[in-house]
């Protein structure tokens, strides 16, 4: 038993592993690959977050779609290096958007090089993802370019807010579908796709990416709260002081404005202050691991990752499904 790719994930035949840890190499070298530029700038800037690291969650989900398939397919690698690349791109904008500092544990693009550079250095990788595309096939380039239309849906969407009447609770879970689950989706899709894997595969593992993609957000939201810095690798309530509206915080704004509680309208009004304040940051956070919205938070967490288990019960067993399924189960072990 081998553990490869994010969560710890243990793949338990020999033939998977090597075919895995094979294909991720692959992807690492057309990475890098397709971030080089005549321009030495242009290549560094475009490295820049390539070589902080990261989970290569989307690659290795390509990886294990595949194996319903032929898993040596021509089209297998190229395709994760298109989704890495679109996940990347969209990680310098977003970097701009909110303003980060730190991305990874290195300083962002756009705390390096400033804004203009990080969004042209977004577009570059762009550019790289749909030259590779053009190679796959215009079925190919039609599915990445719907899942990036969700994808920037969804982040409009979430800068805008839920329009009146809209349930925020489901606004943002429409948003993560957009902005997380269209380019996990399409991770299992082209694995599938590229392979040759049949097409009821294909559609199931779409569906299964969508969900697994929503339920990893959602487990982070968990995580901005629930977790200390040594269990999740980052500052908790990161998020919670950049007032960025997790699924935890709006479940507490849902129940405090059902319910009226004078603690729970205490602890919106903390939240919604300024949380720079060391102490007062500390305050929301013992205050919030201890409310109920958190763990509502983790279930609809738990409800997306078995919905998405579910969806592979038609599949041949093997361990690919086996992996998937184990996949799921991270997930929710994430979450607690």
């Amino acid at each position: 038993m081998t553990v490869v790719g994010p969560f710890g994930l243990s793949v338990r035949d020999q033939a998977l592993e090597a075919d895995v840890q094979t294909g991720l190499a692959a992807v690492e070298a057309g990475l890098l690959d397709a971030t080089k530029s005549g321009v030495p700038f242009i290549t560094e800037a475009a490295q820049h977050l390539l070589r902080a690291g990261g989970k290569r969650f989307r690659p290795l989900l390509v990886m294990l779609a595949a194996q319903f398939g032929d898993p040596y397919a021509p089209g297998v690698v190229p395709s994760a290096v298109v989704v890495e690349l679109t996940h990347l791109a969209t990680l310098y904008h977003d970097d701009v958007m909110d303003e980060a500092d730190v991305r990874r544990g290195a300083p962002s693009a756009n705390s390096r090089w400033g804004n203009s550079v990080a969004v042209l250095t977004g577009d570059f990788l762009f550019a790289r993802a749909s030259h590779i595309l053009a190679d796959l096939g215009p079925e190919a380039v039609r599915i990445q370019a719907e899942a990036f239309e969700r994808l920037v849906t969804g982040q409009i969407l979430e800068t805008a807010g839920p329009r009146d009447g809209r349930d925020p609770v489901e606004h943002y879970l429409d948003v993560l579908g957009g902005k997380t689950g269209s380019l996990v989706a399409v991770s299992c899709r082209f694995g599938a796709m590229m392979s040759g894997a049949d097409e009821r595969i294909v559609d199931v593992l779409t569906q299964y990416g969508e969900r697994l993609g929503v339920a990893f957000q959602l487990a982070d939201d968990v995580l901005d709260i629930a977790s200390d810095s040594h269990e999740s690798g980052k500052t908790p309530g990161t998020d919670l002081r950049e007032g960025i509206p997790t699924l935890p915080v709006l479940h507490l704004r849902a129940q405090a404005e059902a319910h009226g509680r004078p603690e729970d309208v205490a602890l919106v009004e903390l939240v919604d202050g300024d949380l720079s304040d060391d102490a007062r940051h500390a305050e929301a956070l013992r205050r919030l691991r201890v409310h109920p919205a958190l763990e509502q938070a983790r279930r609809d967490t738990v409800r997306y990752a078995e919905e998405a288990r579910a969806l592979l019960a038609p599949m041949p067993d093997g361990y690919a499904k086996a992996a998937l399924e184990e996949l799921c189960d991270a997930v929710v072990h994430r979450a607690g």
